[in-house]
């Protein structure tokens, strides 16, 4: 994975360091800005893939009573190959009269991953990438002619500090640093007297773009009753509130289908998993965490408006278009509905109509036999009595079976 993540990572690295330098050229340079504004232009250009998701997700709901009905239809015949080969033909029908790919979610879920992996680096890496903000480190550092790494026994005296970082890797020097707390920079600067005003001069700059509303961004948030724990709170509920939203108008899970339910749990369980997790690493990431959550939730509604608005079947029209277009231009006939989703559909709406019949028609001899057997008490029905009617519907009843 590195070898895809890694090109991505740099690449958005140097996009972030570029809006980073604009926002310093303005006065604002500041990490949690440069993190929310970086957020906001990563999902805009994932746009595309947001909205095929979306779509994805209204169709799935269309076309789960019927792929449902088909999984009821072989429920019993697990072990007959032939049986599965059928069932899979008529999955595969109903995809294909929706205009949708079985693997669609799969293939935007591979292309948004590595991104997603890539943007959680950098973020978790900020002072790589960003250079304005490396370089305070390294005028820390030093290059071993200057700086703390200039004098003897520097990395013994850091492991005392720190001991879970390797301080003779410059990369991981600046990642240990830039995690310290004021009491672990206290201590750098009574560790190295000599470089204390070096220290001191730049580690106010580091703290001063790395605050934002009095938190500070490399900071984790910790449980303990002060601002930042705040950063976990919000990442819980904006996530929580975004994954409903992008569930709006979609049909409630069945508690009697366990995929449904393991998707109810994990509505719940991913917001709580993300506000957990954002209490042990740097605030700046619990920062990119809400934003995208911010972002997503406007996306959602203005995705969702946009498909109630034009419906399903414009959806599925515009599907069969596209994909129309695709065979085209690879010389194969134009698609149409498959024959065999229609042909299935039809036959679950048949089998439903024939149970609803039957269940009137039993409802209707429970009547009738409720009115004969009151019509036995009587000796002589008169003429147009309730006696007479029922024994009328009762013959004819009898003539209708």
């Amino acid at each position: 994975m590195n070898g895809i993540i890694n090109p991505i990572a740099s690449f958005l690295g140097a996009v972030l360091d570029l809006l980073y330098k604009g926002l310093d050229a303005l006065g604002i340079g500041n990490v949690a800005i440069a993190i929310v504004i970086f957020t906001l232009i990563v999902k805009l250009l994932m746009f595309p893939l947001t909205v095929k998701q979306q779509k994805m997700s209204k169709l799935t709901a269309v076309m789960n009573p019927e792929l449902k009905a088909i999984q009821e239809k072989y429920k019993n015949k697990r072990g007959d190959q032939d049986a599965m080969m059928k069932m899979q033909a008529e999955n595969k029908a109903v995809y294909e009269k929706y205009g949708v790919s079985q693997w669609g979610s799969c293939v935007q879920l591979l292309i948004q991953m590595p991104i997603l992996f890539a943007l959680y680096r950098v973020f978790q890496q900020i002072p790589l990438y960003i250079s304005s903000i490396k370089v305070l480190f390294t005028n820390i550092l030093g290059n071993g002619t200057t700086g703390i790494t200039s004098i003897s026994g520097y990395a013994d005296t850091l492991s005392q500090i720190s001991g879970n970082v390797d301080w003779t890797s410059t990369n991981a020097a600046i990642l240990g640093l830039n995690k310290f707390t004021p009491d672990q920079w206290n201590q750098l600067k009574e560790a190295f007297p000599s470089m204390a005003s070096v220290i001191t001069e730049n580690y106010d700059k580091i703290t001063h773009v790395n605050t934002f509303l009095g938190i500070n961004m490399s900071q984790n948030p910790g449980l303990s009753f002060t601002l930042p724990v705040l950063i976990p709170i919000l990442a819980g509920l904006s996530q929580f509130i975004s994954v409903k939203v992008s569930q709006a108008g979609m049909p409630q899970a069945d508690d009697d289908n366990p995929a449904a339910a393991s998707m109810k749990m994990m509505t719940l369980f991913m917001p709580l998993m993300s506000a957990f997790i954002a209490i042990s690493v740097p605030a700046g990431l619990g920062i990119y965490w809400i934003a995208t959550a911010v972002i997503q939730t406007v996306m959602y509604i203005c995705i969702n408006k946009y498909f109630d608005k034009i419906g399903v079947d414009a959806i599925v029209s515009k599907n069969i278009e596209k994909r129309n277009k695709k065979r085209a231009k690879k010389g194969l006939p134009a698609e149409k509905i498959t024959k065999n989703a229609a042909v299935n559909t039809k036959k679950i709406s048949s089998e439903d109509r024939v149970r609803d019949l039957q269940s009137k028609k039993d409802a209707n001899d429970k009547k009738i036999k409720e009115l004969k057997d009151a019509a036995k008490n009587i000796k002589a029905p008169k003429k147009g009595s309730l006696a007479e009617k029922a024994s009328l519907a009762a013959e004819l009843n009898k003539k209708s079976k």
